[in-house]
């Protein structure tokens, strides 16, 4: 076993105009379908359901709705009689008759009467007759072998038709190499896998019903690409130096007295991981995941602090102005010592004053968004790097992030509960830390479901705690089509909102100029405002204790974990709080059982782990509606033990030859490069 030169791989990353009559329209139609127009593309477009044409009643025993093959001869044609009619084709065999309908005279012409004929399709029943609409086979009796035995049903897409796609891969399967084994023997004799090449032509051009077998090594070869190269870049990061940093506790302290409450046991718990992280002479690479308001930001801080305790500088970045806005108000109050703020808008002599601090060192602590990583932006001595909701940000900013402290430590946190499963394909390389419960002072959230049929009752509910000074969050339906429809919707509610409950009422939206959008969301923090009618802009982060009801209008349109999140800005106060959730009349059951989970529970990981399986990962941290991105042959929630199977191969397979150069780890740099592991590769070739 051993690589295979890059051009044994060449072929398949071509592009499909290089097969036989696809030209660049044609390429641009699958491209649609498969998500790309290579050879590869088309290879990984996997089948969703076959139809096996080997099913072959006689006329009498066929029954309408289901797909056969006939063996018959062609009796008659009978021409439409008026316009728009069918043609019909009579046919028998030795126990009855059937009829196949057409609606272009051009197919008929090539069934004379006399024929036999194998034909193939679905089977209807019109008055007495059965019939068979627009045959998908039509195949002479002495060409038989010509009709599929087992046929794939691709998804596709509008223009592209079953047997372009299988003609395309008939074309692309030729192409593919027997390639070396990059399983170890044992497994696959354990297993029954057939090899890579075999496995592609058993699912795309099944001669039999393909056994699980060939889609299980598939998927089990994604998802081992994806484990070895996770952990190659993290014991990349590994293996650069880090430092240790020890301090004294005496910035820690002084925090802790302005905070009035001494840590939970799991800030607790979790400070200790990251204390022994940050202890190591290596690099740290963690990740904080706490639930809504379970205090991560104070223990973001006090990492922070130990940085500075050691003599070093500390950034924490966030995703958006106003939570960097946030981050720098809260850890002004609770540190004793001066906090920057470094953001786009931070400019003139401020901005200088602060670039200038941190290159001297002069400055310990810096808050901002990602400003704090452009490349004008010079560190004397950077230690540690908190990111917050870092899935806002891509792998890219987390990479530049590393470059600008040779040993800098990484601490990522998000508020989105991230099930294990994910953690595990998306998060890899990275030390996980866990918040669970609420601090002190934190209240419960009583949710409640209501039909949009009740608004008058909502409004009037809504007005009584106004009048008691209460603060309100309006989340305004998601309209997937576009996020002008969101605006328009968001604008259309804040209209009437406004017109019920006066100036009161402000608006604060992702379109909206930043500083106006600003200003609306301080002006609810301060107060000011009562009512804040909002798209998701308020998700993530904002802070305002007085606040005490949120109002989510078409909840039905969101992901579990997005409504949970948006609940997380009440109940942080003194008062009794709130979640209003309006949806339609008539939910189906699946969507009646979702929203009856978010009422029933406010345990973030138990709702993650639920949405993850019920809507797929992409939603779990916003990013796509369903599915996981990235994943074409597997899919991390029905193949979860397989993922947990290759995540323990590939730390077996690295531990016992961490550069890939033995023959089975020369097969595996053929996997990564089949499934495009670029970062792992320039890992393997940087040494």
């Amino acid at each position: 076993m051993s690589a295979v030169p890059d051009d044994a791989l060449a072929p398949l990353f071509a592009p499909l105009t290089s097969l036989r009559g696809i030209g660049p329209a044609l390429a641009g139609l699958f491209a649609k379908a498969t998500g790309g127009e290579r050879v590869i593309d088309l290879l990984f477009h996997l089948p969703d359901s076959y139809i096996d044409r080997r099913v072959r009643p006689t006329i009498a025993a066929a029954r309408p709705g289901q797909t056969v093959t006939l063996e018959v001869e062609v009796v008659r044609h009978e021409r439409p009689v008026r316009p728009r009619q069918p043609w019909r084709v009579i046919v028998r065999d030795a126990t009855g008759f059937a009829e196949l309908v057409f609606f272009s005279p051009s197919r008929v012409a090539q069934m004379p009467g006399g024929a036999r004929l194998l034909v193939s399709g679905r089977l209807d029943r019109f008055a007495d007759r059965l019939t068979m609409p627009h045959p998908e086979h039509i195949v002479p009796i002495e060409q038989a072998e010509r009709l599929p035995p087992i046929e794939p049903v691709w998804p596709l897409t509008a223009g592209l038709w079953p047997r372009q796609v299988a003609g395309a891969m008939a074309q692309a399967l030729a192409r593919v190499a027997e390639l070396p084994e990059w399983h170890d023997a044992a497994l696959m004799r354990r297993e029954g896998w057939p090899g890579f090449a075999a496995a592609l032509r058993a699912v795309q051009a099944p001669q039999a019903p393909p056994e699980p077998g060939a889609r299980a090594r598939l998927a089990y070869d994604e998802l081992l690409a994806g484990q070895v190269a996770l952990q190659l870049v993290r014991g990349r990061a590994r293996a650069r130096p880090g430092r240790a940093l020890a301090g004294d506790g005496s910035l820690r302290a002084r925090a802790l007295d302005r905070f009035g409450h001494p840590p939970t046991l799991a800030q607790a718990a979790a400070l200790a991981e990251i204390d022994a992280d940050l202890a190591a002479p290596r690099r740290m690479l963690r990740l904080l995941q706490g639930d809504v308001g379970s205090g991560k930001t104070l223990v973001a801080l006090l990492a922070m602090l130990r940085a500075v305790e050691a003599g070093a500088q500390a950034a924490l970045m966030a995703p958006t102005e106003v939570l960097a806005r946030q981050h720098h108000r809260t850890l002004s109050r609770l540190c004793p010592l001066p906090v920057a703020l470094l953001t786009g808008s931070v400019k003139g002599a401020e901005r200088a004053r602060t670039l200038r601090g941190l290159a001297d060192g002069d400055l310990k602590l810096v808050v901002g968004t990602h400003a704090l990583f452009q490349e004008q932006v010079a560190y004397r001595d950077l230690a540690l790097a908190v990111i917050d909701e870092q899935h806002r940000f891509g792998v890219t900013q987390r990479l530049m992030l590393g470059e600008k402290g040779a040993q800098t430590d990484l601490l990522v946190m998000t508020a989105t509960p991230i099930p294990r499963t994910l953690l595990l394909t998306q998060w890899g390389e990275m030390d996980v830390s866990r918040l669970t419960g609420k601090p002190a002072g934190r209240q419960p959230i009583r949710t409640t479901l209501h039909s949009l049929a009740t608004m008058p009752d909502v409004l009037d509910a809504l007005a009584r705690k106004l009048a008691e000074g209460a603060q309100v969050y309006w989340v305004c339906p998601l309209v997937a089509e576009s996020e002008l429809s969101d605006l328009a919707a968001a604008e259309a509610r804040f209209a009437l909102l406004r017109e019920r409950f006066g100036e009161t009422v402000r608006l604060a939206h992702g379109q909206l100029d930043p500083d106006r959008r600003d200003a609306a969301l301080a002006d609810f923090a301060a107060g000011r405002v009562r009512l804040l009618v909002a798209t998701t802009v308020i998700e993530v982060g904002v802070d305002v204790p007085a606040a005490s009801i949120m109002v989510v209008e078409h909840a039905e349109r969101f992901g579990l974990a997005q409504l949970h999140q948006l609940r997380g800005r009440v109940g942080r106060g003194e008062a009794a709080s709130f979640c209003l959730l309006l949806h339609e009349d008539g939910l189906n059951e699946l969507a009646k059982r979702r929203l009856l989970m978010l009422r029933d529970t406010e345990d973030g990981f138990v709702i993650a782990d639920a949405d993850f399986r019920l809507r797929g990962g992409g939603d779990v941290l916003g990013t796509r509606q369903a599915g996981l991105p990235g994943f074409r042959l597997a899919d991390p929630i029905a193949h979860e033990g397989l993922l947990h199977m290759a995540s323990r191969d590939a730390a077996l397979l690295l531990q016992r030859d961490p550069v890939l150069s033995e023959p089975r780890g020369q097969a595996a740099r053929t996997l990564l490069r089949l499934f495009e592991q670029m970062e792992a590769m320039r890992t393997l070739l940087a040494g």
